[in-house]
């Protein structure tokens, strides 16, 4: 048993937000010049090796991190993160990573939207005011009726769908199978999946690029080692919040690599969707302390 360490923990989490901004930032620059499909099948390679590589080194081995009991459940959540990650790459492509971000911000309020039709889970009038309250962010950041709307917007509203869909199916099954089960499907489900459509889409790429894409594949795995370690130290409503700070990371990162622009409306429709997810998960975790 770990012992629990919450400051350690937000550190980590801290960590891990400013990692996976880079990695979105990595992943912008190669799908503005190659295929996102084989740009995301390289790193799910590298992605299932490492999962494969950790399930080996623990007790049981691979056969205890593959031992689920609910296999279907488990492809069809690999299969929705894999395509989710390539339409939010092609949104920093059409829209940066800046835009990108504000708009997939939402996922957070959309789990707690649909975690009652989905988990049975009962939601409050305050969450629910909270959401309402989040989706007129999204309106603002998209700003419909205003001459400036763009239908690329929809693009990471749809992976903010899918990334939502994912959490909720990760919450479902880990009502039987461990963290460690559902990290390991993640990542050979993935790969394989992404395999199978990738591979044709192959193109040489230059030797500059490489390092790059080593750096994309070595970010996506120590990311997620550190998200795994930051949840092992402390509760996840004490860490999740603190997952944000990847939007401000990845705006940064936008404006200083790639000369983005932080409009008006975007920057306010943020902080509303931000304000309204992260009281979300406070009442969430006020919510649960009153169960207990």
């Amino acid at each position: 048993m770990v012992e629990q360490n919450t400051t350690r923990g937000i550190w980590l989490m801290v960590a891990v937000a400013l990692i996976f901004a880079l990695q979105d930032a990595f992943s912008r620059h190669l799908a503005g010049e190659y295929n996102v499909l084989m740009i995301i099948m390289i790193r799910y390679w590298f992605f299932g090796a490492f999962v494969i590589a950790v399930a080996a080194r623990k007790a049981g081995g691979l056969r205890k991190a593959a031992a689920t009991k609910q296999p279907f459940v488990q492809v069809f959540r690999g299969l929705i993160l894999a395509a989710e990650v390539c339409v939010m790459v092609t949104a920093f492509v059409l829209l940066g990573l800046t835009e990108a971000h504000a708009v997939f911000a939402v996922y957070p309020l959309l789990i707690a939207a649909l975690s009652g039709p989905v988990l049975g889970e009962k939601v409050g009038w305050r969450r629910w005011a909270a959401i309402g309250i989040g989706f007129v962010g999204v309106l603002i950041i998209l700003a419909p009726g205003y001459g400036v709307f763009q239908i690329e917007a929809l693009v990471p509203l749809l992976a903010a769908t899918m990334f939502a869909l994912y959490g909720l199916l990760t919450r479902y099954v880990g009502r039987s199978d461990s963290a460690a089960v559902s990290f390991f499907w993640t990542g050979t489900v993935g790969a394989v999946a992404m395999t199978a459509v990738g591979i044709w889409f192959w193109e040489p790429m230059a030797p500059g690029d490489w390092i790059w894409m080593g750096a994309l594949c070595v970010c996506s795995a120590f990311s997620h080692f550190l998200l795994i370690r930051a949840y092992e130290l402390a509760e996840a409503s004490a860490v999740q919040p603190f997952a944000y700070l990847q939007l401000p990371f990845a705006t940064g990162l936008g404006m200083m690599l790639f000369d983005e622009t932080l409009r008006l409306n975007v920057g306010i429709g943020a902080a509303v969707v931000v304000g309204a997810g992260l009281f979300t998960l406070w009442r969430a975790r006020q919510v649960k302390q009153t169960a207990r």
